[in-house]
């Protein structure tokens, strides 16, 4: 009887391992976001988001001409423009309001 029970429980074991790791494969698809924009985003981009970015423009461009110095000597000028002035700028100024998926 004891290697009944036990054969029994190493069974529900298993079968409850598998049935709980076939589910897993549904909760990893792609989400897809929306296209249009909607009025939570359009309120989100304009209240928070766009303030934070003219705000981290504004910090990006002191600390590239901060750095100066030493992007020019390395010759990494324009990787630190990119990173740290165009890409806050873009975001901030270039990308339509309400497109919270960037």
């Amino acid at each position: 009887m004891h290697g009944r029970t036990k054969r029994s429980l190493v069974f529900v074991m298993v079968a409850f391992l598998v049935c709980t790791t076939t589910g897993f494969s549904a909760l990893a698809q792609e989400k897809e976001y929306e296209k249009d924009a909607t009025m939570e985003g359009i309120i989100v981009d304009f209240v928070f988001l766009r303030p934070m970015g003219i705000v981290s423009t504004a910090l990006g461009t002191g600390f590239f001409f901060a750095s100066l110095p030493f992007s020019v000597t390395t010759g990494s000028l324009g990787v630190a423009f990119k990173k740290l002035v165009a890409e806050p700028a873009i975001f901030t100024f270039a990308r339509p309001l309400g497109d919270v998926n960037y």
